[in-house]
């Protein structure tokens, strides 16, 4: 499952800086190609959610929407947007590289945001990150600083974005799964998407002629929707050291792939350098993350008549402020939803980040 999941991730990367690449299928709209994918997205959700009814929706207040989908809609569309971008500037196998900075950014968000700790052990894998994209850049031939630009904006767009799911979704005790995720967040990152691309990219689609192939966009978007569901099938059948191994794996054959099919992208010996010594901090990250999980999950045992006598004194209690309790509900029981009691990501299909395996976030 790990592996098929990998595949379909690397094929929708590839197919993508194809079809954007101004020397290949010279289609260089990236916002349009992305509101593509949400458009898709968005209509296959709602199919199954309301039509087939193979998902039964969340019940989703006003107030929930406006003080959580809308701000995480909007920064999701903002990584999407600027990620997509980059491809447009610099090669898959650097945009790689660069996405190892992608603890670095959401450790810096949690921190700022309150919602983690600044230790040593981390801060210090953190550096290590940093120094090994800094030296893989520094190697990078073809170095362009938009392109750079571009890509480091979206990473960080894309860490304040989980961070903002943590806080605002899962203290709210909402849970999404995939399905509902992209009912909920896709059409709203569709219309965020679409100031950008009425500002900048329709008046070029009035002037110029731009080539439209409905299978190669159909199968990108149906790869972007692929992905999204078999990432929750692997969460669900794998464990979290798993899920990390399996993305550290992906990333070398994306670099590998790339340099095979874009003979643009050409890797030097400081490129390989310096991302092994981000990948070293990468993998002591995820270590200690998942360390930490394991610990979180060992909870001490209690005794049955411990266990009993407590149950005993909770149901008179709740006896006792049955009225207080029932006037100072939360929205989660408001809602008739739960909440999650953990936390995963993957840089690829983001919308379904924030409910699966514990840990802040995995390259």
């Amino acid at each position: 499952m790990c592996g098929r999941s990998a595949l379909v991730s690397c094929f929708l990367i590839i197919e993508g800086k194809w079809v954007l690449s101004p020397k290949h299928f010279k289609f260089p709209l990236p916002i349009t190609l992305t509101m593509i994918h949400m458009g898709f997205s968005g209509v296959v959700a709602f199919f199954l959610v309301r039509v087939f009814k193979v998902v039964a929706p969340v019940k989703m207040t006003f107030q929930i929407y406006s003080t959580c989908v809308i701000p995480i809609s909007a920064f999701f569309a903002s990584s999407l947007w600027f990620g997509n971008t980059a491809y447009l500037h610099i090669s898959v196998a650097f945009i790689q590289m660069l996405k190892a900075l992608m603890p670095v950014a959401t450790f810096l968000m949690a921190v700022t945001c309150g919602t983690d700790k600044l230790r040593c052990d981390v801060f210090l894998n953190m550096v290590l990150v940093s120094v090994g994209v800094a030296i893989s850049s520094y190697g990078e031939i073809n170095f362009n600083v938009i392109g750079t630009a571009y890509q480091v904006t979206g990473i960080f767009a894309e860490a304040l974005r989980l961070v903002l799911t943590q806080v605002l979704l899962q203290k709210k005790g909402l849970t999404l799964n995939p399905v509902t995720s992209l009912y909920y967040i896709a059409p709203c990152s569709f219309l965020f998407l679409f100031v950008p691309w009425y500002v900048l990219e329709k008046p070029g689609m009035e002037i110029s002629q731009i080539q439209f192939n409905f299978w190669i966009f159909f199968s990108n978007a149906l790869c972007a929707l692929a992905l999204n569901f078999s990432i929750f099938l692997v969460i669900g059948r794998t464990g979290a050291v798993t899920i990390r191994v399996a993305g550290v794996l992906k990333d070398w054959i994306l670099i590998a792939l790339s340099t095979i099919i874009f003979p643009e992208s050409t890797i030097t010996g400081l490129n390989i350098i310096g991302y092994a010594i981000a990948l070293c901090g990468v993998v002591m990250y995820n270590y200690l993350k998942v360390r930490d999980v394991r610990a979180s999950n060992q909870l001490p045992t209690e005794s049955i008549p411990e266990r009993a006598t407590k149950e005993w004194k909770l149901d008179k209690k709740s006896d006792l402020y049955s009225d207080s309790s029932n006037n100072g509900r939360n929205i989660a029981s408001d809602a008739g939803i739960t909440a999650s009691d953990s936390f995963s990501v993957d840089e690829e299909a983001p919308l379904l980040q924030a409910s699966r395996v514990p840990g802040l976030k995995s390259t």
